[in-house]
């Protein structure tokens, strides 16, 4: 089975085709960095435009790639949550006009789940395996900072996540205060890499240093403000 992907959930417009759930058939990404490089961030509204802008070209160009066309696809799949509204929006109603025009099944997918699954994407035979279950995942991407465990079923139960900001967000507001650039991940990691370990003792929230215990219910939590 080959399935159209659509994705839109932030700032970067993307598009694949699979065959059978693992092959990567064609991926293609429109980066909207330079865009929202000089805010500092993302703005969803400009978001939203520039996908609608892009979707169509990308999509083509996707099918180029791949030296398919649309009639050899079987399925749709888009991501639906979670995101930015605006930019949800585009890629969402594109995929399910495309579906209803050519009768394909459309099929939503949490992209944060997806995030767990794409580490299996060149290794599928781990998912099938049910020796390998459960499975603790860190999902640790631009928005989320979390604890997943994964269930034979494909289950997926949230065990812990982070209390305040995301740790790609921490970067992110970090370089914006020390007007490093934007995206700031990138930008810390190299300049880290001819730091001093020892020049700063930061505190490591949630961890019990402070000699109080922390509490249960946060075992699991993760906190880049505290």
């Amino acid at each position: 089975m080959i399935v159209l992907g659509i994705e839109s959930s932030c700032d970067e417009t993307a598009a694949a085709l699979l065959r059978d759930g693992h092959e990567v058939l064609a991926s293609r990404i429109s980066s909207q960095i330079k865009l929202h490089a000089a805010y500092g961030g993302v703005i969803p509204e400009l978001a939203a435009r520039e996908h609608l802008k892009n979707i169509s070209p990308l999509i083509d160009a996707t099918f180029a790639q791949a030296g398919i066309g649309l009639q050899e696809v079987e399925a749709l799949a888009v991501t639906n949550r979670p995101g930015l509204i605006p930019a949800l929006l585009v890629g969402n109603s594109y995929a399910k006009g495309l579906a209803l025009a050519n009768r394909l099944p459309l099929l939503g997918v949490n992209h944060f789940e997806a995030h767990i699954y794409a580490a299996f994407l060149n290794q599928p035979g781990l998912l099938q395996n049910p020796a390998n279950f459960p499975l603790l995942a860190l999902v640790v991407s631009g928005g989320h900072t979390a604890l997943v465990l994964v269930q034979t079923d494909g289950r997926a139960e949230l065990l812990g996540s982070t209390l305040d900001d995301a740790a790609g967000e921490a970067l992110d507001k970090a370089a914006k205060i020390l007007n490093l650039g934007y995206p700031g991940g990138p930008i810390i990691e190299r300049l880290a890499k001819n730091g001093d370990p020892q020049a700063y003792s930061f505190p490591r929230a949630l961890s019990g240093a402070s000699g109080k215990a922390t509490p249960r219910e946060h075992r699991f939590n993760f906190s880049f403000r505290a």
